[in-house]
């Protein structure tokens, strides 16, 4: 078989001017060995160039724990850094200016200026810092035992002076001597379960919820004896220590019969850090942080 047999019968037939080929057949079809544009290629060797120049010039290979720093010593972490200097310098008469006025004369009739700037620096420093138990809404999360603090109902107290103390020093924690503090008893092993189906469904019914009257009151005496210290003979709670009101609609863990039941059985112990640097070595925040996120808090309505 001669070599004209082995060839494709449409296999590519080069033209005069036609460029020279890589050598590549497929199909029949010859690849040409076109030569890449010079402005291409000038362009492609200036990005090398500029690409060690950086790496030399900017932080770029990393180790193991740093990267290399570069010669022009850059850094965005000092850049920010420093921005951050910046503007703390910049508020710095409306920050001391914060801190020494009482709190309930911030107001935006008053104070417009200092007002508006706790509000929007409290706003900043509730989504950095609070909103992931209570919310970016600061509705709470009533599963979990984070209150809402868009209402009326205040374990602590709801004026600004209230919610300042409560932010600062935080709530049954252990950093802050002057923390918050209140502890419920757990009675699954002091009450028999009839005696706390009693006592459950008494405070469904003292909330206005369905309830099995006849073990509601057989409750009452049980009630009585073992709750109302705290929670006061009427169940309206006691708000200096903590108590909660069991007559109203708003339930820190669940208003269910079984959510009831949970925490009669065995209580609840919610915990709140101390956000105060002054407070404890725990704190985070300094005082005009504290209350700029206090003043945002009793904005949001529900403060009283």
């Amino acid at each position: 078989m001669t070599d004209d047999q082995n060839k494709h019968p449409e296999e590519q037939v080069l033209m005069e001017g036609d460029p020279d080929t890589t050598g590549h057949v497929w199909d029949g079809i010859k690849e040409f060995n076109n030569p890449l544009p010079r402005w291409w290629l000038w362009t492609f060797y200036a990005t090398c160039v500029w690409g060690i120049v950086y790496t030399v010039l900017y932080p770029a290979w990393p180790l193991l724990d740093r990267a290399t720093p570069g010669i022009l010593g850059f850094s965005t972490r000092e850049n920010v850094s420093r921005d951050i200097a910046e503007f703390d310098a910049m508020n710095t008469d409306i920050r001391a200016q914060l801190v020494e006025v009482t709190l309930s004369d911030v107001n935006p009739t008053d104070t417009p200026e200092l007002y508006n700037y706790a509000i929007n620096g409290g706003a900043a420093i509730f989504a950095t810092w609070c909103s992931q138990c209570h919310g970016s809404g600061a509705a709470g999360v009533q599963a979990s035992g984070y209150p809402n603090l868009l209402d009326d109902d205040w374990l602590w107290g709801g004026t600004i002076d209230d919610i300042h103390y409560t932010v600062s020093h935080g709530i049954r924690n252990e950093d802050d001597l002057d923390a918050h503090y209140s502890e419920m008893t757990a009675y699954d092993e002091i009450l028999s379960d009839d005696e706390i189906a009693q006592v459950v469904n008494y405070v469904l019914n003292l909330s206005g919820q369905a309830a099995d009257m006849s073990l509601a009151s057989a409750g009452e005496s049980i009630f009585l004896d073992n709750c109302a210290a705290c929670h006061q003979d009427s169940g309206m709670g006691d708000q200096f220590l903590g108590a909660p009101n069991l007559t109203d609609a708003i339930w820190l863990y669940g208003g269910t019969p079984e959510a009831i039941e949970e925490t009669v059985r065995y209580s609840r112990f919610g915990v709140m850090p101390p956000w105060s640097a002054e407070a404890s070595d725990a704190g985070r925040l300094s005082e005009a942080e504290v209350r700029a996120v206090s003043i945002y808090v009793h904005s949001l309505g529900g403060g009283q």
